[in-house]
C-alpha cells in the first residue's frame, strides 16, 4: 500500500497537477497526503476524480495559507479517524494484512509555535496502539547534517522534535536518493537544503512491512521534492505492453494525417478494430518521431543527480536546463 507525500505549495497550477499526475502515473500509489494545497475542497473533489482515486477528505485552505488532502484508491479499506489544520488521521483494513494506521502531517511552519506540532504528535500517539505511519513535511530536522547553507538549526528544535520522536515511539525512516528535500535560493549566496519531508514509524508498523523504503522524487516544480513510501517490493512479472497515446504527438502534423488515412481506409472494420489498427500505425510512427520518452526523462534524472552537490555557475545552469 504505497503512498506519496508532497507540499506542493498550490496545487491548482496545470503544470503542479502534470508532475502529481506523472508521479502517480509512475508510482501506482494507493494514497496521496497533499499539504499546503491552497485550495478548497470543491477544487479537491475535482482533482482526486481526475487522478483517478475513489476517496478524499480534504481540510480548507485558510484565507491564504495551508490546506490538507489525503485521496486513497479503494473506500473500503480506509476509515477516518480525526483531522485538525496540520493532520489527517486515518485506519486502513487490507485483505491478509492486520489493520494499520496512516498520518499525513504537515508542521507548524513558525519556529516559534513548534511546539504545537510536538503537542499534537504525542495526542495523536495516545489515540491508537495500531501500527502507525506517520508521513510528513515536520517543517523540522533531527540533526545538523539535515541542512547544508545557512546558520546552523536552533539547537533547541533539533533536541525537541527528536525528544518527542523518541517519546511516541517512533522511528526516522532512511532515504533513497538525494536526501535533502527543501530548498531556498538555489544559485545565490543564500542557498539553503534541508530535509524537511521524513516518514516515521512505529517498530510495529516496520514488522508488518519489513522491506518498506523511502524514495525522494527529482524533479518537483515546488520547493519541496515529493517523496514515495513503498510498503512492499514490486512484482517481477513481466506485464504486457499497452499503447499510449502521447500528448506531444499532438504537436504534429502528420499525426492527424496518420488518424485520418487509418480511419477512411478501414471503413469495414468495427469500430474495435479501427481504434486498435490505428494505434498500433501511430505507435511504430511515433516511436521514430519522440523516441522513448521514459528513457530520456531517467537520462534528465540522472543528470540532475549528478548537478545537484555542485555550486559553480556552470553546473547551475546546466541544472536549470535538465529540469526544464
Amino acid at each position: 500500500m504505497s503512498t506519496c507525500s508532497w507540499n506542493c505549495q498550490g496545487v491548482g497550477q496545470p503544470w503542479k497537477i502534470q508532475f502529481l499526475s506523472d508521479v502517480i502515473r509512475q508510482t501506482r500509489t494507493n494514497f496521496v497526503f497533499l499539504c499546503e494545497t491552497l485550495c478548497r475542497k470543491e477544487k479537491m473533489d475535482w482533482l482526486c476524480s481526475k487522478l483517478g482515486y475513489d476517496g478524499v477528505f480534504v481540510v480548507d485552505v485558510q484565507g491564504r495559507s495551508g490546506g490538507l488532502a489525503l485521496m486513497w484508491r479503494d473506500v473500503d479499506q480506509v476509515s477516518l479517524k480525526s483531522y485538525s489544520q496540520n493532520h489527517i488521521d486515518i485506519e486502513v483494513s487490507m485483505s491478509g494484512i492486520a489493520p494499520w494506521r496512516l498520518t499525513g502531517f504537515y508542521g507548524e511552519p513558525v519556529r516559534n509555535q513548534r511546539r504545537r506540532t510536538w503537542d499534537l504528535l504525542r495526542t495523536l500517539a495516545r489515540d491508537s496502539n495500531l501500527p502507525w505511519c506517520v508521513i510528513e513535511d515536520m517543517n523540522n530536522i533531527t540533526s545538523q547534517a539535515d541542512t547544508r547553507g545557512g546558520a546552523n538549526y536552533p539547537t533547541w528544535l533539533v533536541d525537541g522534535f527528536n525528544e518527542i520522536i523518541a517519546e511516541v515511539g517512533l522511528v526516522d525512516m532512511d532515504m533513497v536518493g538525494y536526501q535533502y528535500t527543501w530548498e531556498r535560493g538555489r544559485g545565490t549566496e543564500n542557498w539553503i537544503e534541508m530535509r524537511l519531508d521524513r516518514v516515521l514509524t512505529s517498530d510495529s508498523w516496520l514488522d508488518v512491512f519489513p522491506l518498506a523504503k523511502l524514495y525522494s522524487l527529482e524533479g518537483s516544480p515546488s520547493d519541496h521534492a515529493a517523496i514515495f513510501l513503498e510498503p512492499k517490493r514490486r512484482s517481477t512479472e513481466n506485464r504486457r505492453r499497452r499503447f499510449r497515446f502521447e500528448n506531444a504527438w499532438l504537436t504534429e502534423p502528420l499525426c492527424y494525417q496518420i488518424v485520418k488515412d487509418n480511419w477512411e481506409g478501414s471503413r469495414d472494420l468495427y469500430i474495435m478494430q479501427k481504434i486498435k489498427q490505428c494505434g498500433e500505425r501511430l505507435d511504430l510512427w511515433g516511436k521514430d518521431v519522440t523516441g522513448s520518452f521514459s528513457t530520456r526523462i531517467k537520462k534528465c534524472k540522472v543528470e540532475l543527480k549528478q548537478l545537484r552537490n555542485k555550486r559553480d555557475t556552470q553546473s547551475l545552469q546546466r541544472y536549470n536546463e535538465v529540469k526544464k
